[in-house]
Protein backbone atom coordinates (compact mmCIF):
# COMPACT_ATOMS: atom_id res chain seq x y z
CA UNK A 1 0.00 0.00 0.00
CA UNK A 2 1.46 3.57 -1.35
CA UNK A 3 2.05 6.03 2.07
CA UNK A 4 2.80 9.54 1.33
CA UNK A 5 3.37 11.47 4.88
CA UNK A 6 4.03 15.19 5.65
CA UNK A 7 5.77 16.28 8.81
CA UNK A 8 6.71 19.63 10.32
CA UNK A 9 4.15 22.08 9.99
CA UNK A 10 3.36 24.42 12.62
CA UNK A 11 2.71 28.20 13.53
CA UNK A 12 4.85 30.88 13.10
CA UNK A 13 5.65 34.53 13.01
CA UNK A 14 5.94 36.74 9.74
CA UNK A 15 10.30 36.03 8.66
CA UNK A 16 10.71 32.71 10.52
CA UNK A 17 11.46 29.49 8.44
CA UNK A 18 10.12 26.48 8.38
CA UNK A 19 11.45 22.97 6.70
CA UNK A 20 8.56 20.66 5.84
CA UNK A 21 9.53 16.62 4.83
CA UNK A 22 7.26 14.06 2.70
CA UNK A 23 8.30 10.26 3.35
CA UNK A 24 7.08 8.35 0.34
CA UNK A 25 7.00 4.10 0.99
CA UNK A 26 5.03 1.34 -0.27
CA UNK A 27 6.07 1.17 -3.75
CA UNK A 28 9.39 1.62 -5.51
CA UNK A 29 9.33 4.20 -8.19
CA UNK A 30 12.33 5.42 -10.83
CA UNK A 31 11.72 9.01 -12.44
CA UNK A 32 8.76 10.27 -10.26
CA UNK A 33 8.42 13.54 -9.77
CA UNK A 34 7.59 14.71 -6.61
CA UNK A 35 5.84 18.40 -5.55
CA UNK A 36 4.38 20.27 -3.10
CA UNK A 37 0.91 22.06 -2.95
CA UNK A 38 -0.73 23.98 -0.70
CA UNK A 39 -4.72 25.36 -0.09
CA UNK A 40 -5.02 28.67 2.03
CA UNK A 41 -8.49 29.35 3.46
CA UNK A 42 -11.81 29.49 0.58
CA UNK A 43 -8.57 29.55 -1.77
CA UNK A 44 -8.23 26.34 -4.51
CA UNK A 45 -4.78 24.27 -4.26
CA UNK A 46 -2.00 25.48 -6.01
CA UNK A 47 1.11 24.22 -6.93
CA UNK A 48 3.90 25.52 -4.90
CA UNK A 49 7.37 23.23 -6.09
CA UNK A 50 8.20 20.76 -8.62
CA UNK A 51 11.16 18.80 -8.35
CA UNK A 52 12.23 16.13 -11.01
CA UNK A 53 13.63 12.99 -10.02
CA UNK A 54 17.00 13.80 -10.46
CA UNK A 55 16.75 16.73 -9.14
CA UNK A 56 17.51 18.47 -12.43
CA UNK A 57 14.39 20.64 -13.19
CA UNK A 58 12.94 22.26 -10.22
CA UNK A 59 9.65 24.78 -10.83
CA UNK A 60 8.45 27.10 -8.44
CA UNK A 61 5.39 29.64 -8.21
CA UNK A 62 6.19 32.99 -8.65
CA UNK A 63 5.21 33.81 -5.08
CA UNK A 64 7.27 31.56 -3.37
CA UNK A 65 10.50 32.11 -5.74
CA UNK A 66 13.76 33.55 -3.87
CA UNK A 67 12.23 31.61 -0.50
CA UNK A 68 11.51 28.32 -0.90
CA UNK A 69 13.63 25.39 -1.93
CA UNK A 70 12.55 22.18 -2.76
CA UNK A 71 14.86 19.37 -2.59
CA UNK A 72 15.16 15.73 -2.22
CA UNK A 73 16.45 12.53 -1.27
CA UNK A 74 16.04 9.33 -3.15
CA UNK A 75 17.77 7.11 -1.12
CA UNK A 76 15.41 7.86 1.47
CA UNK A 77 12.35 8.38 -1.06
CA UNK A 78 11.52 12.01 0.50
CA UNK A 79 11.33 15.10 -0.63
CA UNK A 80 12.05 18.64 1.50
CA UNK A 81 10.35 22.36 1.25
CA UNK A 82 12.86 24.54 2.67
CA UNK A 83 10.30 27.45 3.87
CA UNK A 84 12.45 31.45 4.87
CA UNK A 85 11.00 34.58 5.41
CA UNK A 86 7.45 32.98 5.42
CA UNK A 87 4.90 35.52 5.03
CA UNK A 88 1.17 35.53 6.69
CA UNK A 89 -0.08 34.75 3.09
CA UNK A 90 1.58 31.79 3.15
CA UNK A 91 -0.86 29.95 5.82
CA UNK A 92 -2.41 26.70 4.77
CA UNK A 93 -2.52 23.11 4.02
CA UNK A 94 0.73 21.67 2.71
CA UNK A 95 0.46 19.03 0.78
CA UNK A 96 2.87 16.44 -0.83
CA UNK A 97 2.42 14.75 -4.09
CA UNK A 98 4.21 11.57 -6.45
CA UNK A 99 3.78 12.19 -9.90
CA UNK A 100 3.79 9.96 -12.92
CA UNK A 101 7.07 10.15 -15.08
CA UNK A 102 5.16 12.54 -17.53
CA UNK A 103 4.03 14.97 -15.16
CA UNK A 104 0.64 14.50 -16.14
CA UNK A 105 -0.69 13.75 -12.77
CA UNK A 106 -0.07 13.27 -9.50
CA UNK A 107 -1.18 10.29 -8.40
CA UNK A 108 -0.59 9.46 -4.99
CA UNK A 109 -1.26 12.56 -2.35
CA UNK A 110 -0.60 13.10 1.66
CA UNK A 111 -2.69 14.22 4.28
CA UNK A 112 -1.13 17.68 4.34
CA UNK A 113 0.31 19.73 7.53
CA UNK A 114 -0.60 23.27 8.40
CA UNK A 115 1.30 26.14 7.89
CA UNK A 116 0.43 29.02 9.71
CA UNK A 117 1.92 32.20 9.82
CA UNK A 118 0.70 35.31 12.24
CA UNK A 119 2.20 39.00 11.18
Amino acid sequence: QVQVAESGGGLVQAGDSLRLSCTFSGRTFTTYPMAWFRQAPGKERESVARISWSGGSIYYADSVKGRFTISRDNAKNTVYLQMNSLKPEDTGVYSCAVGDPTWATWDFWGQGTQVTVSS
